[in-house]
């Protein structure tokens, strides 16, 4: 497929991917995530032709203008959307599949200063969400989603939902749902309803009543128990 084609395809690929948008207008001028895809385009086109450094200039007028940072080495499939953008980074080696969606602030960045590959691969339909870190050379598989603000520094399989700091697998499954931002899991609060249960069962024992106290005991032992395995995944 020609690059322009490529490009009209990103344009078309935006009335599926945003509810927000209502016309042609917005899409030229409220859009910069389509746009740095479109310069990318362009530029990568030159950059395989061997003109490198001109393809790294086109980039880097493409991100005063977008705020947004790919290098024209990088492989990106089609229909990539890149929603809002700003901040958004894009490495070298990385190598994004078609249909992925990506936030503001994510970063496809690199751990290394060795040569070679280095930079993530994101499989298709998968789902990037804001300021999310992923980083160094590792696979996101298909139709999987990274929480917002995550940091992933090792392989998310297909069809999970990785969240946290460094990220952990704490869903697997593919969700239908495109987005389902609402429905990713808060680790953070079930360890802390976890531990107010406890506390609270540790209270109770020391009054006199103590019905029912040993199965409550072991039901925590097993939602706990559950919540170390996935933290371990």
């Amino acid at each position: 497929m020609s690059v322009f084609k490529l490009i009209a395809e990103d344009f078309k690929s935006v009335y599926r991917r945003d509810p927000a948008i209502h016309s042609r207008f917005e899409l030229f001028f409220n859009y910069p995530g389509v746009w740095a895809v479109a310069n990318y385009r362009i530029a990568n086109w030159f950059h395989r032709k061997g003109f490198k450094l001109f393809a790294r200039f086109l980039m880097g007028l493409s991100q005063l203008i977008t705020n947004i940072d790919i290098h024209p080495a990088a492989t990106i499939g089609r229909r990539v959307f890149i929603d809002h953008g700003i901040g958004v980074v894009i490495g070298e080696t990385a190598i994004i599949g078609d249909d992925v969606t990506i936030y503001q602030g994510a970063t496809l960045g690199g751990v290394s200063l060795n040569p070679g590959k280095r930079h993530p691969t994101v499989e298709r339909n998968v789902v990037i969400g804001a300021g999310a870190k992923v980083l160094g050379n590792i696979t996101i598989g298909y139709n999987s989603k990274i929480g917002a603000n995550s940091v992933v520094v090792r392989d998310v399989p297909p069809e999970s939902t990785a969240v946290g700091i460094p990220a952990k697998v704490v869903t697997k499954g593919r969700d239908k749902s495109p987005l389902s931002h609402n429905k990713i899991p808060d680790i953070n609060k079930e360890l802390f309803e976890y531990l107010l249960k406890r506390v609270a069962l540790i209270e109770h024992i020391l009054t006199p009543e103590h019905r029912e106290l040993l199965e409550k005991e072991q039901e925590l032992d097993k939602i706990y128990e559950a919540f170390i395995q996935s933290m371990k995944q």
